[in-house]
């Protein structure tokens, strides 16, 4: 399913905190300001530009550290914990061996958004900065609509929105690239499933996203899921890992190199 946000739809989502961070301002008023000024663009901006988002509720099972889509038999490979001390944790516990739900997502801005700012490089750093915000407020805000409508699993939830930054809702929405879900190459198996051009995006052939301010990932809905960090992980789940996703491992190699 393909969903249109006007800005003001997803404005309230947005998590000013990590635009703070992005401008490296840790002054109160510092921030008011810049926020002052975001808002005041946002509103400039907000017949000229639109977000969008991109879903799929899908019916899967896990096997061992795969998710299987059962309508096709297309297999989402995933990364488990080898670190010593950790939970040795895979996505795929949170997914029943037997059959169960999950979303697939992605959202992203208008393009314009970071190409038609460049004759001012302070406007051109707001819009980039705003955009990226406002690709993950899309997420959240569909992310509510997923769990309380579309998929309904969460119907009764009444969450402010701080309390969903603060991640209180039920399930989780690891994206790609994220410590839970590392290789961005998982983005080519998502366009495959998703079709992504349909809401402008294209992939580079490092598997990032274009436009830059674009998100892509699952929806699991498991009570006990949480995020982790996959880490480090060995030769032999190297080659495992190449071998489910049927690709060389010198070319995997490439897009996990910061978890070998």
């Amino acid at each position: 399913m393909k969903l249109t946000y006007h800005i003001s739809d997803v404005a309230p989502y947005i998590n000013w905190a990590y635009f703070y961070f992005a401008w490296q301002l840790k002054d109160e008023a510092e921030q008011q300001h810049i926020r002052n000024e975001a808002e005041h663009f946002l509103a400039h901006i907000q017949d000229r530009y639109h977000t969008y988002a991109l879903f799929s509720l899908e019916t899967v099972h896990a096997d061992g550290d795969d998710i299987v889509l059962e309508d096709s038999g297309f297999s989402l490979p995933m990364l488990r914990q080898q670190t010593a001390g950790s939970d040795f944790l895979c996505l795929t516990d949170f997914i029943s061996p037997y059959t169960s739900k999950m979303g697939l997502f992605a959202t992203s801005v208008d393009a314009g958004l970071e190409t038609d700012f460049d004759a001012d490089p302070y406007q051109k750093m707001m819009a980039q900065l705003l955009a990226d915000r406002l690709a993950e407020a899309t997420a959240e805000r569909l992310h509510e609509e997923v769990r309380k409508r579309y998929w309904g699993y969460a119907s009764d939830e009444q969450l402010s929105i701080r309390e969903m930054q603060q991640e209180h809702f039920q399930g989780i929405r690891p994206a790609v690239g994220y410590p839970s879900l590392p290789d961005a190459s998982m983005n080519f198996l998502l366009d495959r499933l998703l079709d992504m051009r349909q809401i402008g995006i294209t992939l580079t052939e490092h598997g990032a996203m274009r436009p830059h301010a674009s998100v892509s990932g699952l929806m699991l809905s498991h009570p006990q899921a949480r995020y982790f960090t996959v880490g480090k992980i060995g030769d032999d789940q190297l080659h495992d890992y190449a071998r489910r996703r049927q690709m060389p491992v010198d070319e995997l190699r490439k897009f996990l190199i910061a978890n070998l």
